[in-house]
């Protein structure tokens, strides 16, 4: 097995194994717990939870739309359902497979089986995430700012203290770190092979980096000349976003959480940026814990209510991740003419 292999594989376990402890961890705190957790499912509307998972369905749908959108800005011409087809497969991946293979690797991947413009297709995914993880920051700091800001919510002044503390603290054990670092590299130079190896290194990631910074600044000065369609991917952004976030209000509120919905638009929102963190698998455990921890510590909820808030979220998220494996499994992913052509090279 290669190193990369290795990496991936360590990577991987260690990722499996936080969300093992956590939801080890959650199965014990709910046991003692069950009874009240139990009540509130059973008062739960499920006509709510059907218009919660109606509501976020159709967010994907319009994510679907808004990287459809991107990839014609780029002059990639595929449908509109396989662009939906092609999402749907990376929200399964990432939301139920157990793997270190994210959802937008596997769209980037298998986007450029629909194309001959590769580079230009996998920019529009990291793009499409870009332009996703901006706007989740603008409508957290637009609800915080204008009302929430003043009520101790969200913010932890102490956090950023803490973490000076800790640096100064353990000064010299990251000064340590980082004079070995630096020592390591000139006795590398002292052997020839290793001096070989460091320089094919050097000259491969020269040639890649002044291929990829071209094809980058061609397609950014396609995207330029689109005004149009960057403001209305980021008009869908907002908007599906905002929708999503108020379908969960509602199921909330008959959930117990029943405070303002400006605490759902900062409190959601900052839990998708943490769950971005590579810490897990499909952000598990790191959602569920931080918007459960922010709706008890910074809006007085219980934590039974907050529990079976983020419980009803994941359960939706993947119920609507589920087409993503029958689009897999039916090869529906593909090009028509994948299996007929797959052998010959693309011009």
């Amino acid at each position: 097995m290669s190193e990369g292999r290795v990496k991936k594989s360590v990577f991987l376990f260690l990722r499996t194994a936080f969300i093992v402890v956590g939801v080890t961890l959650g199965i014990y705190w709910a046991s003692n717990n069950w009874a009240e957790l139990k009540e509130t499912f059973l008062q739960m509307n499920l006509w709510l939870f059907a218009v919660a998972l109606g509501i976020f369905g159709l967010g994907q749908i319009i994510v679907g739309l808004r990287w459809w959108l991107l990839l014609r800005a780029q002059s990639i011409f595929i449908s509109f359902w396989s662009a939906v087809r092609l999402h749907f497969l990376g929200l399964f991946y990432n939301n139920v497979m157990p793997s270190s293979v994210g959802g937008d690797l596997i769209r980037a991947w298998y986007v450029t089986k629909h194309t001959h413009k590769r580079f230009e297709a996998v920019l529009s995914v990291f793009v499409d995430r870009a332009i996703g993880l901006f706007s989740t920051i603008l409508i957290a700091g637009f609800f915080y700012f204008l009302f929430l800001r003043g009520r101790g919510a969200v913010v932890n002044s102490s956090m950023g203290d803490g973490l000076l503390e800790f640096i100064i603290k353990y000064k010299w054990f990251f000064l340590f770190i980082l004079f070995g670092a630096a020592a390591i590299f000139p006795l590398l130079l002292l052997f020839r092979n290793s001096r070989l190896i460091l320089i094919k290194a050097w000259l491969y990631i020269c040639t890649l980096s002044v291929k990829a910074i071209g094809k980058f600044k061609d397609a950014l000065i396609i995207y330029c000349r689109s005004p149009l369609t960057i403001l209305a991917v980021f008009g869908l952004t907002i908007f599906l976003q905002i929708m999503t976030i108020t379908g969960f209000w509602f199921l909330g509120v008959d959930l117990g959480v029943d405070v303002s919905i400006n605490y759902y638009y900062v409190f959601f929102t900052l839990k998708w940026i943490l769950g971005a963190i590579p810490v897990s698998i499909g952000g598990a455990v790191v959602v569920e814990v931080s918007l459960a921890s922010m709706f008890i510590k910074f809006a007085g909820i219980s934590e039974v209510s907050a529990a079976a808030l983020v419980i009803c979220q994941r359960l939706i998220w993947m119920l609507v991740s589920l087409p993503g494996a029958v689009i897999h499994l039916s090869g529906a992913h593909l090009p028509k003419d994948f299996f007929i052509d797959y052998n010959k090279p693309i011009n």
